[in-house]
């Protein structure tokens, strides 16, 4: 099988494979390398349907899609991960287009945001990134189970190292708010989501993407980006392109070895490894694949949703 790195793109990695009749869905594809992603799954074959937060979004980006691959089947939903109303009804309305789900790939996220809280009092980049996500998949777990070998792809980050999950205080409210405390905390949940899951028998994937300028980093300051491209320089670190940024999201998706592979975190287009000191820019810490912290985390979403998922 081919060996891929941090510089593979999704136009390397898709070579020669042919998802015809394969349905996919990806979450905020508006732009960035959701958009790469859903592009060039679309270009290898496979029926696309992507998220934005709003019709005008998606609008747009489906114009882009179809411009770029002529031909290619896409369709669209309306998802705002912070609102677990309409998380019910996009999902529903998802099911009615795609009663058979092959890959789901859950890209949409927010980053390093000021505080604010979504209607269930979550704190927003916990509640955005996981438990948003959280309801949106096991509600699409029916149309996953249509599929022989489904595969769940959540957009995690080398973030999950600045925070495991607090469960004593997930939402910031007994202890000051740290922007970037907030985001690892997510990045870790969308890693144990991924184990979770596997646990249930969906196969799912955490994926750190690299870094790559996108509008995910609106809520950065100058401060943030003078202070990132300090450490970037200092750690000989290299930002990737769109093309490459998508490009693990979608070996994830399509890898042929990771048949039956899931609870993994995955970076350069290959299985990540434990973070160590002589590596220190790439891997996972421990607490990101946690089981027991996998397992509190699910009943903790589900209290938080105020349903229980059993997935059988």
């Amino acid at each position: 099988m081919a060996k891929f790195n941090a510089t593979s793109t999704t136009a390397e990695v898709l070579q020669g494979k042919n998802l015809k009749g394969q349905t996919v869905v990806v979450t905020g594809a508006t732009s960035g390398i959701g958009f790469e992603a859903a592009r060039s799954l679309a270009a290898a074959g496979a029926d696309v349907i992507i998220t934005g937060r709003s019709k005008a979004k998606y609008t747009t980006a489906l114009e882009a899609l179809q411009t770029a691959v002529p031909g290619a089947r896409f369709d669209a939903v309306e998802l705002e991960l912070s609102d677990l109303a309409q998380v019910r009804t996009a999902a529903a309305h998802l099911q009615t287009k795609a009663p058979r789900i092959d890959r789901l790939i859950n890209n949409a996220g927010i980053m390093a945001c000021p505080l604010s809280r979504t209607a269930e009092g979550c704190e927003l980049q916990f509640g955005t990134n996981h438990i948003g996500h959280f309801l949106w998949t096991c509600l699409l777990v029916p149309a996953l189970r249509q599929s022989t070998a489904p595969r769940v792809v959540n957009l995690s980050s080398a973030g999950h190292k600045y925070a495991p999950v607090n469960f004593d205080d997930p939402h910031f409210e007994a202890h000051a708010y740290d922007k970037w405390q907030a985001y690892g905390q997510a990045k870790t949940a969308n890693m144990l989501f991924s184990v979770g899951l596997t646990a249930r028998g969906i196969l799912a994937n955490a994926v750190h993407p690299g870094a790559i300028m996108t509008n995910l980093g609106r809520h950065m300051t100058q401060e943030d980006m003078a202070q990132f491209g300090s450490q970037a320089h200092e750690s000989g670190f290299e930002f990737k392109t769109v093309e490459q940024g998508a490009a693990t999201s979608v070996w994830a998706a399509t890898a042929p070895e990771l048949e039956g592979r899931g609870g993994l975190y995955l970076e350069d287009c290959g299985i990540g490894e434990p973070a160590s000191e002589a590596s220190p820019t790439t891997g996972y810490f421990s607490y990101g694949l946690d089981g027991d912290a996998a397992e509190r985390l699910w009943a903790l979403s589900e209290e938080i949703v105020g349903e229980q998922f059993t997935l059988a």
